[in-house]
């Protein structure tokens, strides 16, 4: 019942013109995003991020969470009418989606993807009204030792982001932590890695860094390959009829069921429950031979689990500080740089600033489904604008955005250079993510490992003495092995599916 009521109390602030508005743009730039090639939510929220810090922590986090379950929705339409999955957790929808634009029935296609996405997005946030708040509750007892159990849980989400190597993922894990020890060290108040260079002497700003890896990368990435657009067939009729919808109902129900439960497993991406979701149900389908050749279930089942993976991802995210997903890893980047850092504490120490994104999220959910039923055919014509026009736009954003942060031009270059690096990684193929997953959570790591020793005076017994932190070490063990089990059976799923071998890292 107190859930409820601090939801109510969300609603109020989230029903604020001003909020509403900013939930409205996310929506909107997220489902275009979703649809856009050579653009994804990553690389949005990273261009945006450094308007959170003039627009306030809640208005732009909601703006920002709108563009992540946005771009959720939008990532249908390329799917299934070109058969071009923006994302790899697209994939499943590509296999009956398209055919059924084949055959004509491209258009109730997506509006059976924009309702899926709709309810199980709804189911999503449904559950982390309830789910979160009592994850966070139990985490209030945590200690030091129980925190250092905790980032290490955080770190079995490198096995999900590191692509096609667990060996890269790891060694830019450990580069991301070597660049956040960079300034004042925690103990002692020594400098490090500032090799006397003043402007290093405070570290490397985080917004420079994300902006750098993803928002000028895939700039220039885009200008390498050329991005040309792509003609849109016809859609026709969107709305799905009534017989459409009671057959699909289920599978609704159940995609977003797999979707909900699976993502709150820390790295357990869209990527992997979206194949889990289609799987199952084909499974249990009277009539699977159906399926690969125009099922509408086969749409229904993995758009929902999309929707609602990426709506239970915010569970582990606010509960716990632990993201399982790339635009949700970028979404902590800016909720600590607007000083909220996500944890057990976040919703004693910023009750109202939760509880608003969240009652956002319901709000958000709506107005996509509004947008995305009467204006599917005009998301889908904005696809046709040429890369060679939004290329110099993100360029622009990218660095107006790292010189506003601190009116550097250090930061500027920081971003830049920082954008060649990650084009250099993204050519050899060496994943950026968990490079910077450990450069956000390298410091909790660092000041929850140092607490821990200085109570048991340097003994490492103090991690399994502990019955909380003894029984996360040991989940970590179980979800490190689970995750690279899951991992190769969607990479041999995706492969199957668009004959070549593809990163699932999100």
């Amino acid at each position: 019942m107190e859930a409820i009521n601090l939801l109510l109390d969300g609603f109020s602030e989230a029903l604020s013109p001003m909020n509403l508005m900013m939930a409205m743009w996310g929506a909107i730039i997220g489902t275009l995003v979703g649809m856009l090639p050579g653009l994804g939510p990553t690389s949005t929220i990273a261009i945006l991020l450094p308007f959170t810090t003039i627009l306030g922590p809640t208005e732009g986090i909601i703006m920002l969470a709108g563009v992540y379950y946005g771009a959720m929705y939008g990532g249908s339409t390329t799917a299934i009418l070109l058969n071009i999955p923006g994302e790899v957790s697209a994939v499943p929808t590509c296999l009956d989606g398209y055919p059924l634009a084949k055959q004509g029935r491209g258009g109730p296609a997506l509006g059976i993807s924009a309702i899926a996405s709709f309810v199980a997005g709804t189911m999503g946030v449904i559950g982390l009204v309830f789910f979160a708040p009592m994850l966070a509750d139990q985490a209030l007892k945590f200690g030091p030792p129980e925190y250092f159990a905790l980032m290490v849980l955080a770190l079995t989400v490198i096995v999900n982001l590191s692509g096609n190597s667990l060996k890269k993922g790891l060694i830019m894990g450990l580069f991301g932590y070597l660049l956040s020890m960079g300034g004042m060290g925690l103990t002692g108040g020594k400098m490090r890695f500032s090799f006397g260079f003043e402007p290093l002497t405070a570290g490397i700003d985080m917004i420079s860094v994300v902006i750098g890896l993803f928002a000028i990368t895939e700039v220039i990435k885009g200008m390498e390959e050329n991005t040309k657009t792509i003609a849109i067939q016809k859609i026709g009729n969107i709305y799905p009829k009534w017989s459409e919808l009671r057959q699909t109902s289920n599978s609704m129900l159940r995609g977003g069921l797999v979707g909900f439960f699976l993502g709150l497993l820390p790295g357990c991406s869209a990527a992997v429950t979206t194949f889990l979701a289609y799987d199952l149900e084909k499974k249990v389908s009277k009539t699977p031979e159906r399926f690969g050749h125009g099922a509408m279930e086969g749409v229904a089942s993995p758009e929902a689990a999309n929707n609602a993976t990426s709506s239970s991802g915010f569970i582990p995210l606010f509960a716990l500080g632990i993201p399982s997903s790339t635009p949700l890893a970028v979404l902590l980047a800016g909720l600590m740089i607007n000083g909220l850092t996500p944890g057990p504490t976040l919703f004693e120490e910023h009750g109202p600033f939760v509880w608003t994104i969240i009652a956002s999220m319901f709000v958000g959910n709506v107005m996509l489904l509004v947008l995305n039923l009467p204006l599917v055919g005009l998301w889908a014509k904005l696809t046709r604008i040429p890369y060679g026009i939004m290329a110099p736009i993100i360029l622009i954003l990218s660095v107006i955005g790292a010189y506003s942060i601190n009116n550097s031009m250090f930061d500027v270059f920081v971003s830049l250079l920082f954008g060649v690096i990650g084009y250099i990684f993204h050519k050899y193929r060496w994943p950026v993510v968990p490079l910077l997953l450990c450069f956000v959570l390298g410091p909790m790591f660092e000041k929850s490992f140092i607490q821990s020793m200085a109570m048991s005076s340097g003994s490492f017994s103090i991690f399994f003495e502990r019955p909380i932190s003894l029984t996360i070490m040991l989940l970590s063990l179980v979800l490190f092995a689970f995750s690279i089990v899951m991992i190769k059976r969607t990479k041999a799923r995706v492969k199957a599916a668009v004959g070549a071998d593809v990163d699932i890292a999100e």
